[in-house]
């Protein structure tokens, strides 16, 4: 059975405990929860980091406390922090980066989300890029329109990032993205074509998360994404008990499609990454 990373997105900058009262915000409950999904079969963590009040941060510190916590109690998993803008002055997105995590997420384009225009400039996409390359930090490019394909190619074009970044492609997003499979056909169809070393994912925000997951397994992806960011339900009528329940769920998704959750090891072979010391 070929290995499929599982990406578990524990906390995101938009869900509240009043929402579900599983979502992990403070240091201490993100830490336990990623160890929780790492023994469910999670080998790669996306972390955003709250303040007190739950409104999203950008502060160092908080990122230091829960990667020095993930290294600490799974080891090997790749650690992925988020440069996203939701509620975070554009200014300090990339101030973490200097902690060389693994990984960070990095959109290339501005998209509408339900409330606001999630707003990434040309210069801010470059100065993301520019740092995470200086601190060898491997991108995850945020797909949420077919332009933002170009937009990373022309960093790829300028020695900017590698020829083989991991492509993900989100789809759901209320005013972006549809959930709609043939859609999925189109984004990939370009991907192969521009960027064709790219690995790549696709992940389905709410009631979405699983089809977007079937659909992409369906289509030999390299990895899925699930968790508490994206999605605070089993269910309608039952929220999610926590992130390692949604990935379970996504193992049992796997072995439909005869894949298996890969090792830390196998992980970070998939998407060229170093190997953990």
């Amino acid at each position: 059975m070929r290995p499929a990373v599982i990406t578990v997105a524990i906390t995101g900058s938009v869900p509240r405990k009043s929402d579900n009262p599983a979502l992990p915000v403070t240091p201490s409950e993100q830490i336990e929860s990623t160890h929780e999904a790492f023994e469910a079969g999670a080998t790669l963590v996306h972390i955003h980091v709250r303040n007190p009040d739950e409104t999203p941060s950008s502060d160092p510190d908080l990122f230091q406390a829960v990667q020095d916590g993930i290294t600490r109690h799974c080891p090997g998993m790749i650690i992925q922090f988020s440069t996203g803008g939701r509620g975070r002055d554009a200014s300090a997105r990339g101030s973490a980066l200097p902690l060389r995590p693994d990984m960070a997420s990095l959109s290339t384009g501005s998209v509408n989300f339900p409330t606001i225009v999630y707003e990434n400039s040309a210069d801010l996409v470059n100065t993301l890029a520019s740092s995470m390359k200086t601190y060898d930090v491997a991108p995850e490019i945020e797909i949420f329109d077919l332009s933002h394909l170009h937009g990373a190619k022309r960093l790829i074009e300028k020695g900017q990032m590698s020829q083989r970044p991991h492509v993900q492609f989100v789809m759901g997003v209320k005013n972006a993205m549809p959930a709609e499979e043939h859609l999925l056909d189109i984004l990939l169809s370009e991907k192969q074509r521009i960027l064709p070393e790219a690995t790549w994912t696709a992940a389905g925000i709410g009631r979405f998360q699983t089809s977007v997951m079937d659909w992409a397994l369906a289509r030999n992806a390299d990895a899925v994404r699930t968790g508490l960011e994206d999605n605070i339900r089993i269910t309608h009528d039952r929220l999610a008990t926590s992130n390692a329940e949604l990935v379970s769920l996504a193992c049992e998704r796997l072995a439909a499609h005869d894949r298996r959750p890969a090792t830390p090891i196998e992980a970070r072979q998939i998407l060229s990454l170093r190997q953990s010391a």
